[in-house]
Parts: C-alpha cells; sequence; structure tokens
C-alpha cells in the first residue's frame, strides 16, 4: 500500500510575495506535499479577522520547488478557510504560518495576523506553528533558521501538538540562535501608540507606531529575555480565552 506524504498548508499574513514564506516552503517541502495559500497583500495586524462584506478571489501562481502556490485577497485566517473549502482535496497533517518578517513575541501574538492563522488551524484540529523572524527587512536572511524549523516541524510532524495547543515561535535576527526554550510570553504593552501629522488641505491624522515596554526584561522564563540572548522561543498558545480558573470567583461577584 502507497503511503501518502504529509500534506502541509502554508500561510502568512506577509503576503504571498514575502521572503519569509518563500523560504519556509523551501523548507516543508522537503517534509510532505505542500500547498501554499496565502494573501495577495500585506496584511499585518490583522489577528483572527475575517472578511465578511467583500467576494474572495483565488489566484492561482507558478509553483516553488514542486507546491502549489494560491493567493487569496483576503486575510490569513480568509485562506486557511478558503485552502480548506475550496483548495485542499484533503484535511492537512499540519499547517504552518510564516515565516513573519518582525515579531510576534509577548503581546504580539494578540495582533499577529499570522497567529492568527495558526489559531484558526488549532481551531479546526489541525497542529499549527506559527513562525517569524525579529527583522522586518525585506531581504531579512532566513538562512541561520533552516535546521531549527526543519527538526521542529519534523518533530511535530511525527508527534502532533496537544489538543487545543498551537505554537508561536520566534527567532532572533542577524545571528545562527544559540538554542530554543520554551517559555511564556512576556507581560508588556505598547506605548505612545501614534505619531501626528497634518496633511497638506490641513486635517489632522495619525500613523500607528510606538515602542514595546517590556514589564518583566529580566524574567528567564519569558520569550523576550531569551530572544534578547539569541535564542529562539518556543510558546505554546490556547485560541480558547476561557479564564476557567476564574469561573467560580467571577459567579460569586455576580449571582
Amino acid at each position: 500500500m502507497e503511503t501518502k506524504r504529509p500534506l502541509i498548508l502554508i500561510t502568512n499574513d506577509d503576503g504571498i510575495q514575502s521572503g519569509g514564506i518563500e523560504h519556509l516552503t523551501r523548507i516543508a517541502v522537503g517534509l510532505g506535499d505542500v500547498v501554499v495559500v496565502a494573501p495577495d497583500n500585506a496584511q499585518s495586524g490583522k489577528s483572527s479577522a475575517l472578511t465578511v462584506n467583500s467576494p474572495l478571489y483565488i489566484r492561482k501562481y507558478e509553483p516553488i520547488d514542486g507546491a502549489q502556490r494560491f493567493s487569496v485577497n483576503g486575510t490569513p485566517v480568509d485562506c486557511v478557510k478558503l485552502a480548506m473549502y475550496a483548495v485542499l482535496d484533503r484535511k492537512p497533517d499540519l499547517i504552518l504560518s510564516g515565516i513573519n518578517h518582525g515579531s510576534n513575541a509577548a503581546v504580539n501574538n494578540i495582533y499577529s495576523g499570522t497567529m492568527g492563522a495558526a489559531m484558526e488551524g488549532c481551531i479546526l484540529g489541525i497542529p499549527s506553528i506559527g513562525y517569524s523572524l525579529l527583522d522586518h527587512s525585506p531581504k531579512a536572511d532566513f538562512n541561520p533558521l533552516t535546521s531549527f524549523i526543519t527538526d521542529i516541524t519534523t518533530k511535530i510532524l511525527r508527534h502532533g501538538l496537544p489538543e487545543g495547543i498551537c505554537l508561536n515561535i520566534n527567532f532572533p535576527a542577524h545571528c545562527t540562535p544559540s538554542g530554543i526554550k520554551t517559555v511564556r510570553a512576556a507581560k508588556g504593552r505598547w506605548t505612545e501608540e501614534y505619531a501626528d501629522f497634518t496633511s497638506p488641505h490641513g486635517i489632522p491624522f495619525y500613523w500607528l507606531t510606538g515602542k514595546f515596554h517590556n514589564d518583566e526584561p529580566d524574567n528567564p522564563e519569558t520569550d523576550e529575555y531569551w530572544l534578547s540572548r539569541q535564542y529562539g522561543t518556543i510558546v505554546p498558545i490556547h485560541p480558547d480565552q476561557t479564564a476557567t480558573d476564574k469561573i467560580s470567583e467571577i459567579a460569586k461577584i455576580l449571582e
């Protein structure tokens, strides 16, 4: 009997033309049959957003190393959902999202379209991983990550993930990571989030900017701590945000 190779669905939030998704695709084709379904343009910061009031179109691209490629004029979550509905002929064994250009560590995973796609896969019961490199440059060097991504992806294909869990994996930029640490997301927040401008017509407008403030920079239990020390980080994430440990406490207050 012929054994099917694992089916790997790849998406991202930087768009199908980004360097990160191309690098991830070239890694994944050595591990299984690969189908790429990614946004047709940048969708950073879209989290788990869906397109609800516009039609979605699928466009086919030239393959990369045998991997089929399609774009969708929607969000990363749209790409996962539409891949399952209209592109794939069977349920994928794994969903990979990335490699994202920029950090998804700490609170950034909440806003991330990369992690929105991974969490959508998790909701569908598919082992899912979001990969990110802390480098926003279109010419970012992903080569130092190849062995790490190959090893992690191979292990998840073999062993799977606990039910309801996906992985948020970040790598430091401009170096070969010293190793990998499995930790939690650092506590922090963005401050000074907008810059003020005035248009040529005298109309004020605002541009998203700001700085990330790490509330616990010296805590070795967190992703930001190890990323600053040139380690890659793995943070287990679950889409279910129910605070189950606080149900009784809230019930006493309100009932």
